[in-house]
């Protein structure tokens, strides 16, 4: 693609953030989109974003698990930016309905670094003892993509769907429980929904955390200290809507809870 081509999808993405709506997806219009080209689209959507006075927090890592790749036929993980109008705090209500167009949220594990990391040759070691606490969190996933019909670039275009995030208010140190094995269990409106474990991210979050860092690394781009890494869904993506209440809880992490309106 060229660069006005990519300028004006970037742009068209930003607008439909901005008033809610759907696009066609850039895959059906754009047959020659390369991952790379989505890489680009996603940046010139993120600028608008800063021009508009939101600022980078962190990062996220999308489509780590099996069943999420399986869900949005997708072959590998993705990369998006969080911003600070992205988060909100346990206890906070998530206006969903009146920032989010067709929002599906999935329990995964944040990370909290304390320490830069900068690819290639970053190691699951290197992670552990680059992060500060991890904390329970839901990722509020949208997607401006009419009817979620995503191959990789048009995901990776829209900024990975980001849609908001809720962070719980505990946090424990990466070393002192193994985040291989932790179980995951989300419910829903009072009913159990869904459980998983840390291995279904890529084997295990810390392991997707080293593929983003190092993955960043190819562009010189680094994770830096005090930003939140959100490292991958442990469950199916769930279709939310005003009025739902979901929970989490990851054994020997914590739990976090999110009502919708």
């Amino acid at each position: 693609m060229n660069t006005e081509q990519i300028k004006l999808l970037g742009d068209e993405l930003y607008q439909a953030l901005c008033q809610r709506q759907q696009v066609q997806p850039l895959t059906s219009r754009f047959g020659d989109i390369t991952i790379e080209d989505s890489y680009h689209i996603s940046l010139q959507l993120l600028q608008h974003r800063l021009d508009a006075g939101e600022r980078i927090i962190g990062k996220k890592i999308g489509l780590t698990s099996n069943a999420v790749q399986n869900m949005l036929k997708v072959d590998q993980p993705d990369f998006g930016y969080l911003t600070d109008k992205m988060a909100f705090s346990q206890g906070q209500e998530m206006p969903i309905s009146q920032q989010l167009i067709q929002p599906k949220a999935e329990g995964e594990i944040a990370f909290i670094l304390k320490k830069d990391l900068l690819g290639p040759g970053i190691t699951a070691a290197d992670v552990l003892a680059a992060t500060d606490c991890v904390i329970p969190c839901f990722e509020v996933v949208d997607s401006r993509i009419d009817n979620w019909q995503i191959k990789i670039q048009d995901t990776v275009a829209d900024n990975a769907s980001c849609g908001l995030f809720v962070l719980g208010d505990q946090a424990v140190d990466p070393r002192k429980v193994d985040l291989a094995t932790c179980g995951m269990v989300v419910e829903k409106n009072g009913q159990l929904l869904s459980t998983g474990a840390g291995a279904a991210a890529l084997g295990s979050p810390v392991n997707c955390v080293v593929w983003l860092a190092n993955k960043l690394g190819e562009f010189g781009i680094p994770l830096k200290a005090g930003e939140v890494i959100l490292s991958g869904s442990l469950v199916p993506l769930e279709p939310v809507q005003a009025g739902d209440f979901m929970s989490v809880s990851i054994g020997g992490i914590g739990s976090a809870s999110v009502l919708f309106t």
